[in-house]
């Protein structure tokens, strides 16, 4: 069976004295006076760090005091970070947010290795602000409830959908005192988490209210849309406004007709209501792409009827065709400046840090 193509749609402040203000004149005319050297400072990189968007490290004339990362405003200062720590039926989790505090998107990997790889790039579990769930699937929600017993003080929170929450309780062993920690969000209504607007919107996938999201912050768009059998409206909408997208590249038509799958698992992964065949979503992200957008995330590549190099070979060829050059993401130096980076992200083990 052959995939539909996607259908795009349209108190008050005490008074300083009047000592302190002659002071502080004083002090702003020693600080001009100073400024008038030729001295001029330099941005540099954070060591071993990687930075995408073309950055440039410009001299500027005055060196300026440090300013706290502003939250959603598009300060420059605020870098969006992102990892995955697996992808695909055998587990889904990856943070989003910067280096001093995020999210969890997704609780389908073992905690302890999530806790480990967090630590290991600068970020503590009391600077996870928030669960944010896709649907309700077991690969997406295995280890929700473990997480938010184990990590009590902050209090963590999940936020999905009624529906999502619901069909959790319905499907799986977890227990109602999770209700304890849901927030409730709906498609389309914007909610702020670790200083990020998130915008939901409606997935075609055989689960209670799939949801992919908009996350906004420093400035960046990054969109996941996770499992879906069909590109609908609303998701075409929300990921042609994406900078960062991560989208479902699933099987491999061939692969899987040929597959050990029986005939109802096959016409379910093929179903409008099932994932994405490889060609679906690369003339998908060929279509939408344009000088915005950086970079795409291939996840969910199913394990049996799907390999990284197919994949990654059939959104290459239609974004080349389309006249983008494309990036590999080694961060060789003749990939630095190619128009959009691809990257498949690993089934097992934990994607690289990016700072977008």
């Amino acid at each position: 069976m052959g995939k539909t193509p996607y259908r795009p749609e349209q108190g008050a402040h005490h008074l300083p004295s009047l000592q302190i203000i002659r002071h502080a004149n004083a002090h702003r005319a020693l600080h001009e006076m100073n400024n008038k050297n030729d001295y001029k400072t330099t941005k540099l990189p954070q060591q071993g760090s990687i930075f995408f968007d073309d950055d440039e490290f410009e001299p500027v004339q005055q060196a300026k005091p440090a300013e706290k990362p502003s939250t959603a405003s598009g300060n420059e200062e605020w870098r969006m970070h992102f990892a995955s720590f697996g992808s695909g039926s055998s587990g889904n989790c990856a943070y989003i947010g910067n280096e001093h505090e995020g999210i969890l998107v997704d609780c389908g990997v073992e905690p302890d290795h999530v806790f480990k790889e967090l630590e290991r790039n600068g970020i503590k579990m009391g600077k996870i602000k928030g669960i944010v769930l896709t649907h309700d699937h077991a690969d997406h929600v295995r280890y929700v409830y473990k997480i938010l017993r184990k990590y009590k003080n902050p209090r963590i929170c999940v936020w999905c959908t009624n529906r999502c929450l619901n069909g959790m309780l319905r499907k799986h062993s977890i227990s109602n005192r999770i209700k304890e920690y849901h927030k409730a969000i709906y498609h389309e209504i914007p909610f702020t988490l670790a200083g990020m607007k998130i915008t939901a919107f409606k997935q075609s996938h055989d689960s209670e209210d799939c949801s992919g999201f908009m996350i906004e912050g420093g400035g960046r768009k990054f969109v996941i849309s996770p499992d879906q059998g069909e590109i609908t409206s609303r998701a075409d909408f929300y990921m042609r406004q994406a900078q960062y997208l991560m989208i479902e590249s699933n099987y491999d038509h061939a692969m899987l007709a040929a597959g050990s799958y029986p005939a109802y698992l096959k016409a379910r992964v093929e179903g409008d209501k099932g994932h994405l065949d490889n060609k679906v979503t690369a003339r998908f992200v060929a279509d939408m792409w344009n000088p915005e957008l950086k970079f795409v995330f291939l996840n969910h590549l199913s394990n049996d009827n799907n390999t990284p190099e197919i994949a990654l070979h059939e959104t290459r060829s239609a974004l080349e065709a389309k006249g983008a050059t494309v990036g590999d993401a080694s961060y060789a130096p003749d990939q630095a400046n190619c128009d959009v980076q691809l990257y498949a992200l690993p089934r097992y083990d934990t994607s690289t840090w990016f700072v977008l």
